[in-house]
């Protein structure tokens, strides 16, 4: 543990007043670097998980202490000499402009850099922090560059290089004496309150015949803010209960689904219908929002669009064609012996009972076809039952052959043999489920119920 007066400085107070819960990085990132007068390592490693502060809380700290650093993000970076072409421009810039210095000499490799900082940084009384982000998603690097780069701190006494990695390598900088600091993900309570620094306002909404909006706004008190953060916090915990603790990664998409949600759930507060310490029953109100995975899944979908489409699940096709898939449905999942039973028109069939048992259960139970999944049946059968389920007869300009190699382009009738579509021998099978296909029969008035067999 580091000693209790770090937690005292005016510095990392300030600091985590803006960037709450990383008191325990900060007072690392303070024992590591330090005054100028300190001993700093050669190298520091910085890592954790998107979104958790990595790249905010060293750059504040860095700003706040008035340290001399360069920050160079290597995700932008294609080669090695791109990347350190870009260290050097990036410090001698920086020394420039505190020292007045500046180098103009083309850097091709790790060796000619460490040269070229030595030139930059000898005439500098100050220590100098040389910041690699992202280094982990550096492009085409070769296995050694960061182990050289984590050298350049031991040649250098006044330079340290500091590596921010999203999950570090064991022993990547080839060097175990290296210091880690790690920020850990964000929970519950530290979401919340990293949040709370940041509360949306509660608009209301004036009824009919109000005026004075200047007015409302110029009453704005801190009552108003207290209850504000109550209704802000509890709605956080409901979000992240029911949403964001399993669908959201990191703090960022956490605060995007809160902003999202946040206005149609405190529409009844701006009305003046609920109070702000009515929070349950505003809840009950408006559960179902919390209930919906479109509150954490993006999409380029407009919601309107998206509601008409769930609304028609089924596709726009010609009348004949749906006809064609209920035939495909029916061969499917009918037996074939009892195609005669549901489709032969003759008003004289009588199916005959077998055996002479009164009643008695079946020693197994049956399971519904529908649950086997479909069979796969030939061409000639599925055409045999569409003619018979049609309504009326069709006329000769319908092509059938086109229609049904158009439900299969749709993959709404998938081939089940390996043979050649053209032969007659070829089996096929349907591709939709019980409610696609009860939704199509009753687009055509055709009621499937009446031939399914149980």
């Amino acid at each position: 543990m580091l000693p209790d007066e770090l937690l005292t400085d005016e510095l990392l107070s300030s600091i985590n007043d803006r960037l709450p819960c990383r008191v325990p990085q900060l007072q690392r990132l303070s024992a590591l670097i330090g005054d100028d007068d300190d001993y700093s390592p050669a190298s520091i490693v910085v890592h954790g998980l998107e979104a958790t502060g990595k790249t905010l809380i060293l750059k504040s700290f860095l700003e706040s202490s008035g340290s001399s650093f360069s920050w160079v993000p290597c995700h932008e970076c294609v080669t090695t000499r791109h990347l350190v072409e870009r260290i050097a421009a990036t410090v001698s810039e920086s020394i420039g402009i505190a020292e007045g210095a500046t180098s103009s000499a083309r850097c091709e490799n790790v060796s000619v850099l460490a040269v070229q900082l030595q030139q930059i940084l000898k005439e500098s009384q100050r220590k100098h922090f040389l910041v690699l982000d992202r280094t982990d998603r550096q492009r085409e690097a070769p296995p050694t560059l960061l182990a050289s780069l984590g050298r350049l701190g031991e040649m250098i006494p006044s330079l340290t290089v500091i590596f921010i990695v999203s999950v570090p390598r064991p022993r990547f900088l080839s060097s175990a004496e290296v210091p880690h600091i790690h920020f850990a993900p964000y929970n519950k309570e530290e979401s919340i309150k990293v949040l709370s620094k940041y509360v949306r306002r509660i608009t209301k909404i004036p009824s009919e015949g109000d005026q004075g909006e200047e007015e409302e706004e110029e009453e704005y008190t801190e009552d108003d803010a207290k209850e504000e953060l109550y209704v802000w916090e509890k709605f956080c915990g409901t979000v992240w209960d029911s949403l964001a603790k399993g669908a959201a990664r990191n703090i960022i998409q956490f605060r995007e689904a809160v902003d999202k949600m946040w206005l149609q759930f405190v529409q009844p507060i701006a009305k003046g219908e609920y109070g702000t310490r009515n929070y349950s029953s505003l809840y009950l109100l408006q559960k179902d929002m919390f209930r919906r995975e479109t509150n954490v899944i993006d999409s380029v979908i407009p919601a309107a669009a998206a509601g008409k489409m769930a609304a028609s699940k089924n596709h726009d096709l010609p009348y004949y064609s749906k006809f064609l898939l209920c035939a495909a449905y029916l061969s499917s999942y009918n037996p074939a012996r009892q195609d005669s039973l549901f489709f032969m028109k003759a008003n004289d069939f009588k199916k005959k009972r077998r055996g002479g048992g009164r009643g008695r259960p079946a020693k197994n139970r049956k399971i519904h076809r529908r649950l086997l999944g479909p069979q796969a049946w030939p061409l000639e059968r599925m055409l045999a039952i569409f003619y018979a389920i049609l309504p009326h007869p069709i006329t000769s300009a319908v092509d059938i052959q086109t229609q049904v190699a158009t439900l299969t382009s749709l993959r709404l009738l998938t081939k089940a043999s390996a043979t050649d579509v053209l032969e007659a021998s070829t089996k096929w099978r349907v591709n939709v489920g019980w409610d696609y296909i009860r939704g199509v029969a009753r687009n055509v008035k055709f009621d499937i119920e009446d031939f399914i067999a149980e």
